[in-house]
């Protein structure tokens, strides 16, 4: 068949076009496809010269879950480049006088989505070590580096570690330590905010049993301080899992002002405050490069860090940066890169059911600015399956993608080099948004791990066939 450039992603001189309505035989895919309740949309392309290999409702805007945090790398990496580091700063506002700080002590966050109770342990013992002993005036956190937001996704239950507040001061992905244990007839619990050297009780959370079966959790913010409820009934003999937190400025004051009593620095009880207040700075703690923090996020899907690279992308370009509106400014700018995209994105890690992107729009962004950008590099290395849904041994398959799992929606997206050495781009979306809605707020309603084991499945069969092309 002659190809003519609607048959292509990209072409000389050509920044978007459209993929035609193909149906592409798959082989045993078929029966996957026909057996998994929802849609199915796809596109693989030469990475080399846009050609269309495989396509199937290219066009249809599907839920693209974490497979948009490519999409959020790709516009963090353009506008802040892979070497951007984040500052977290403690600032004096006055002068330092027999070891006591004449004015205000700042802890200043940054927008780091990577910091932890180690990172703020080390700036108290630098800190110490300065000779610092006491403030005369007030222990401040200011984290409105960036714009606040409760949660990432209103439709997530409540107690999930992967869904919580967003700020400019973001400690152990604002999640805090739950931990509980059988201790004759009765139970050990308590809440921390551990690192790998260090492990302050959590202050600002606290959590007590309750005599019923259900809900799991109960959760309430008042007085300063979150507390949880847990139906003793749900808890085995010793567990831990991490829960978020909802007043992150309050948290990683409360656990610095910890940490600086143990380096023999007393501080007064920590305050927000809205304005960054001037002064000197006295330590500052600087993240890994961009670049490494994307590798890290790619890999384990850290939501938190997506919406923190995001909103921090948004910021420099002077766009809108806000919850939501965030994620829309990232939708603007990808059109103008495309030349046009009817994409839209409620956020920048996934989590929100609301984004919407073709297959088409996947591949095409991959295609066309992955490359320039190292993309490809920081994604993970992705694991077929068999027919049972186990892990491949012995895979010779070379492909880096992002996976994307909600419930009733399942994603992948990346690059695969196929067995005569072709370089092959693909998206594939799967999606029961019917299905979704009947179990908004379910942790993991009933059907849906079977629905992503088969539509996993679909996956490794269409790159099987694909690494053949």
């Amino acid at each position: 068949m002659q190809l003519s450039r609607r048959h292509m992603i990209f072409g000389a001189g050509a920044l978007a076009c459209v993929i035609p309505r193909v149906s592409w035989a798959a082989g045993g895919a078929d029966g996957l496809i026909a057996g998994l309740s929802g849609d199915v949309s796809y596109v693989v392309a030469d990475l080399a010269s846009g050609k269309i290999l495989g396509a199937r409702n290219a066009e249809k805007a599907m839920p693209p879950a974490s497979t948009v945090k490519a999409i959020t790398s790709l516009y963090a990496l353009e506008t802040l480049g892979g070497g951007y580091r984040f500052a977290t700063r403690l600032i004096a506002t006055g002068p330092i006088s027999g070891g006591v700080l004449q004015g205000d002590l700042v802890l200043a966050g940054g927008g780091d989505p990577t910091l932890t109770t180690d990172d703020l342990g080390d700036m108290a013992a630098q800190l110490a070590a300065s000779g610092l002993r006491g403030v005369s005036g007030r222990f401040l956190v200011w984290g409105g580096a960036l714009p606040y937001a409760p949660e990432i996704a209103g439709d997530q239950p409540i107690h999930v570690g992967y869904n919580p507040a967003i700020s400019g001061l973001i400690l152990n992905f604002n999640r805090v330590h739950f931990e509980w244990r059988r201790a004759g007839k009765g139970w050990q619990i308590g809440m921390d905010a551990r690192g790998e050297r260090f492990q302050p009780k959590a202050f600002t959370a606290e959590v007590a049993l309750a005599n019923r079966k259900s809900p799991l959790f109960t959760y309430a913010n008042s007085g300063g301080k979150e507390h949880w409820t847990v139906a003793a009934s749900g808890l085995n003999k010793h567990g831990s899992r991490w829960l978020p937190v909802r007043n992150p400025d309050a948290y990683a004051g409360d656990v610095f002002q910890t940490l600086a009593r143990a380096q023999g620095l007393a501080l007064p009880a920590p305050r927000s405050v809205r304005d960054m207040p001037g002064g000197t700075v006295l330590v500052e703690h600087r993240s890994e490069p961009l670049g490494v923090i994307l590798r890290g996020m790619l890999k384990y899907s850290t939501n938190v860090t997506a919406e923190a690279v995001g909103m921090t992308t948004s910021t420099a370009r002077g766009a809108p940066a806000g919850r939501g509106q965030s994620g829309a400014s990232m939708g603007q700018w990808l059109a103008a890169r495309m030349g046009g995209s009817g994409a839209r994105f409620a956020d920048h890690s996934g989590l929100g059911a609301e984004s919407r992107i073709s297959a088409q729009e996947m591949v095409r962004a991959l295609a066309q600015l992955g490359p320039g950008m190292g993309l490809r590099d920081l994604m993970k290395g992705f694991d077929l399956r068999d027919d049972a849904g186990r892990k491949m041994q012995n895979q010779t398959l070379q492909i880096e993608a992002k996976t994307g799992t909600l419930n009733f929606a399942s994603s992948l997206a990346g690059y695969m080099t196929g067995r005569n050495g072709r370089q092959l781009v693909f998206a594939i979306m799967t999606a029961d948004m019917n299905q979704r809605r009947r179990t908004a707020g379910q942790e993991t309603p009933a059907g849906s791990r079977e629905w992503i084991r088969r539509s996993k499945i679909l996956q490794s069969r269409l790159l099987e066939r694909w690494s053949a092309l």
